[in-house]
């Protein structure tokens, strides 16, 4: 749900190719949603990033593990239905299976909806006879009441075939023993060869063989298939016109063929789950039934997505006021060690070591950020548990009636976490067109860095005795507004310079499981909360510095602090603000976190940031300084509107390979956000 640690540096480096191969090249291939990337982790250590929703990832990641003296490098490709489409899922997938680089091909299959999983596993049989079949979820399966016969599917595929549960170290031990049997050849595999109606199967065998790394048959299909595309990418010629001319008097249009080629695997799965699967409970998926009616009701999803949100920013909230409570006195405490080491440092020394670094440093990671680390293992829960993708079923029909894609209401979830990683996200929508628009649109939701400036505004200005319910309501009042300004601002784009038709999709709805609590837990606050509290500190540390250097340059009657903040005020009261905060969210370009610390120093006028326990004093300093509850409002509308931070525009330059677009990204929150506040400050005039 954003950067992690493992996204950067050496494991990184290793899932991008750039480490030399030693050992067995392997595939990890899968649908979406079937635990290929859990295992994945379980056996290279990694802590690769999984999500509930279909094509979370677009690129290969690698990364090694050893069984006995051999060395296997894995590599998973992108979770795919099919190999027969062109999203960039099936591009990818297919291209690295049809290159060859991969000795033997691991097929991860869920057990508890394993007809559809065997349709990918036979086409790939078509591509390489070096597969091993690993059905996981076994313990869910047997909680449903479905048994799978793993002998009699071994036997039906030709191929090996082991059960999994794929967080299990020994199960991964297991797979591990069975690659590298398949390896030695021991039993050597004979897959079994997909039927197709008598017609095709002539024309198959009138297509002459041509020389080709590929197997031969699966080089006939695609000729037979004809797609100019495909022939391109895997450099096959045309086949002869005579065998389409057979095909033709046989009844049979391209379309009809491309249709029965299709049809094949599909077919065949039916045949062999109907052997090979038994269930001993046939109403096990009548509760998975039963909480879709609720989740995904026209009325009833709507009711319970908000309340479901309400409750997790009231638990945030109400963590987040004891974790801030313990880290402000750790870091008092700190900075009391830190004055008598450095008591007689030259002043310019110690201010800005301790006066700036320090101290904004300190601010960001006491208040800023637990609720930060608060709300990303409880979102990712739902996503364990599968809540997510029905998420972005409730709100496909909107996104649809802006002319966008629904797949744009996933990366608006990964948004909430990290709007660089929600624009990376992206990848996931096929359309160009409709990229673009979650891309440009992206920022309109609040992540982690605005998340705790929006909870201290509603806190100090709006709370009152309601406590931390009435700020977890008033929360998701925010939330709620930025998800339909996200809307309205997407209409606006399809309906001028980004113009066209939504295209279809397929979401899949993922059986609802018990969350991983502890790998949750560990996962979210060792490889993401900390992440981004380095990142952070990283950023808020030499702002710091800049900050306490700018307070002390004296300039006229004041520093340049209050110059610039001086020199802002007219624009700033037009907007329902002032100058020293525009001048705060210019300066917190780099980091949304350090926004309010940039004002505060302004306000104080103390040549350096002060120490603050409670938001109560906080609110104190902004009342003296002219703040009203209008203010407050326009506080929360501009920060939830505006500028992406500088690492979100780098990503959004990366991923459209343009400045313009860039530039757009840039304008379209931020007038929004000018033109909202404006609204605001003439009616409440």
């Amino acid at each position: 749900m954003g950067l992690t640690r493992s996204s950067v540096g050496r494991l990184a480096e290793e899932r991008s190719g750039k480490v030399p191969l030693t050992g067995h090249s392997i595939a990890l291939a899968g649908n979406p949603n079937v635990g290929k990337s859990t295992l994945f982790n379980t056996l290279t250590g990694l802590r690769q990033h999984t999500g509930n929703w279909p094509g979370k990832t677009v690129a290969t990641a690698q990364g090694k593990c050893r069984l006995g003296t051999e060395t296997y490098w894995l590599t998973d490709l992108p979770g795919t239905y099919s190999l027969m489409s062109h999203s960039p899922e099936e591009q990818v997938a297919r291209s690295y299976l049809c290159s060859g680089a991969a000795e033997a091909v691991v097929v991860v299959c869920d057990a508890t909806c394993l007809e559809r999983n065997l349709n990918l596993v036979l086409q790939i049989l078509e591509i390489t006879p070096r597969v091993l079949v690993c059905v996981n979820l076994m313990d869910e399966a047997r909680r449903k009441g479905i048994r799978v016969d793993l002998p009699g599917l071994s036997e039906r595929l030709g191929v090996p075939v082991v059960g999994a549960v794929a967080r299990k170290k020994q199960s991964a031990r297991l797979v591990l023993r069975e690659l590298d049997r398949l390896l030695r050849g021991s039993p050597p595999p004979h897959p079994t060869v997909i039927p197709y109606p008598a017609a095709i199967e002539e024309a198959l065998s009138a297509i002459d063989p041509i020389d080709s790394p590929l197997e031969p048959r699966f080089v006939k299909l695609k000729r037979l298939e004809g797609d100019p595309e495909m022939l391109e990418e895997l450099g096959l010629p045309e086949v002869d016109p005579e065998v389409l001319t057979g095909l033709d008097a046989a009844g049979l249009s391209p379309q009809m063929v491309r249709d029965a080629l299709a049809a094949g695997p599909v077919q065949l799965a039916e045949r062999i789950c109907r052997d090979v699967i038994t269930y001993t409970s046939p109403g096990y998926a009548q509760r998975d039934r039963t909480l879709d009616r609720v989740l995904t009701g026209r009325i009833s999803g709507g009711i319970v997505m908000l309340g479901l949100l309400a409750f997790l920013f009231w638990l945030t909230i109400v963590g987040a006021n004891y974790l801030s409570d313990g880290l402000q006195w750790l870091f008092d405490q700190g900075e009391s060690l830190l004055t008598g080491l450095l008591g007689n440092a030259p002043r310019w020394l110690f201010g800005l070591l301790i006066q700036g670094a320090y101290r904004t440093t300190a601010w960001v990671c006491a208040v800023m950020l637990p609720p930060m680390a608060i709300f990303f293992p409880l979102f990712t829960l739902l996503e364990d548990v599968g809540y997510l993708p029905r998420i972005a079923y409730n709100l496909d029909k909107p996104f649809c009636c802006c002319q966008a894609c629904g797949k744009q209401a996933l990366t608006m979830c990964m948004g909430f976490g990290c709007n660089a990683a929600g624009v990376v996200g992206c990848r996931i929508i096929d359309s160009p067109r409709e990229r673009m628009l979650a891309i440009l649109t992206n920022s309109f939701v609040p992540c982690n860095g605005r998340f705790p400036l929006l909870i201290a505004m509603l806190t100090m200005f709006f709370c009152g005795t309601g406590g931390a319910v009435w700020q977890a309501v008033l929360l998701t009042l925010v939330v709620a507004l930025s998800v339909a300004m996200t809307l309205m601002a997407t209409k606006l784009l399809s309906a001028t310079i980004l113009k066209g038709r939504p295209s279809a999709f397929a979401l899949e709805l993922p059986p609802y499981r018990m969350p991983q609590v502890g790998s949750v837990l560990v996962r979210s606050m060792l490889d993401r909360s900390l992440f981004v509290l380095g990142r952070a500190a990283a950023v808020a540390a030499p702002a710091g510095m800049v900050l306490w250097i700018m307070g002390n340059i004296p300039v006229a009657d004041g520093t340049l602090l209050t110059l610039l903040g001086s020199f802002l005020e007219p624009m700033g009261r037009w907007l329902g603000l002032d100058g020293i905060i525009l001048l705060a969210f210019l300066l917190g370009l780099p980091a949304n976190e350090i926004v309010l610390p940039i004002a505060l120093m302004a306000y104080l006028c103390q040549n350096s940031l002060t120490q603050m326990g409670e938001l109560n004093q906080v609110r104190d300093v902004l009342l003296a300084n002219g703040w009203r509850w209008q203010t407050a409002v326009c506080m929360l509308l501009f920060t939830l509107f505006h500028w992406p931070c500088s690492t979100t525009l780098l990503t959004i330059r990366k991923e459209t390979g343009s400045w313009r677009w860039t530039a757009l990204a840039f304008v379209l929150p931020t007038g929004f956000g000018i033109l909202l506040c404006r609204i605001f400050t003439l009616l409440a005039g």
